[in-house]
């Protein structure tokens, strides 16, 4: 995640934390399923499978206790809560929590709290922390570490970010000035899958897994998504075509002992 140089982390952690309070505004008042795309038929088929994908890789049940990072609107706070577990869901984004407090999970099930992640003080350990499309806003190494510690010894992170390798993602995320016309946040990135892993291992992570999926693009036509759907299964498992995929699937544990 890139930072300035010229002040120091508590100062720069400040403004990271300043830009996402103003983009979550933003974001708010434009229709943020709209902007992020999940509002669409493809894009809610794509949501509908990354929640399953991060619901199943934190091995989910009722007794499970779920730190869910960057809840956003709350669109994967009830994918998560179909397993039964017991959510606390940060955002740092007051106006995105409004719109997470509206949604109908279970009363005592979810509690919606206004935090950043990075600084937060929360009540774990966890035997689960999840998002979608939030560690990619976050000092990653800073962010991972903080997710180690707050697991509990045997628990799971599952997310699901945006892959660098993926020439549309490569393009609005290091060209700042189209991923502004296209809603971006002035801070975020994406990741490479191998780099990534490497760090999770670095940490401590065991049981690393960091999977490229999903060649749905959101703006695919309806009667077009069974062949795009189609196709984009068979890319997912070819090697080297995979690399270029949407999305990461990023899987770790924290070990036992």
């Amino acid at each position: 995640m890139p930072t300035d140089t010229n002040l120091p982390p508590d100062a720069s952690l400040a403004n990271r934390h300043d830009n996402e309070i103003e983009h979550g505004r933003f974001l708010a008042g434009a229709g943020a399923e709209d902007v992020w795309g999940w509002a669409s038929p493809a894009g809610r088929l794509r949501a509908i499978r990354r929640g399953k994908k991060i619901r199943e890789g934190a091995v989910l049940h009722a007794e499970s206790k779920v730190l869910e990072v960057g809840c956003g609107t709350g669109i994967f706070t009830e994918m998560v809560a179909e397993s039964g577990a017991h959510i606390l869901a940060v955002d740092i984004s007051p106006d995105l929590l409004e719109v997470a407090r509206k949604r109908g999970t279970k009363p005592g099930q979810v509690e919606y709290v206004c935090k950043g992640f990075e600084d937060a003080v929360v009540d774990g350990p966890f035997d689960a922390v999840v998002g979608s499309s939030v560690l990619h806003h976050l000092d990653i190494e800073a962010s991972t570490s903080k997710i180690h510690e707050l697991l509990k010894p045997g628990g799971w992170m599952s997310f699901c970010e945006p892959n660098m390798l993926n020439p549309h993602i490569a393009i609005i995320k290091n060209i700042k000035w189209i991923g502004r016309k296209l809603g971006e946040s002035p801070d975020e990135t994406a990741f490479v899958r191998w780099k990534l892993a490497r760090l999770l291992k670095s940490i401590g992570f065991t049981e690393v897994c960091v999977t490229p999926f999903d060649f749905l693009p959101p703006i695919t036509p309806r009667p077009m998504i069974p062949l795009v759907k189609a196709v984009g299964f068979g890319a997912e498992v070819l090697p080297g075509l995979r690399e270029i995929s949407g999305s990461l699937h990023i899987v770790a544990r924290k070990p036992l002992g």
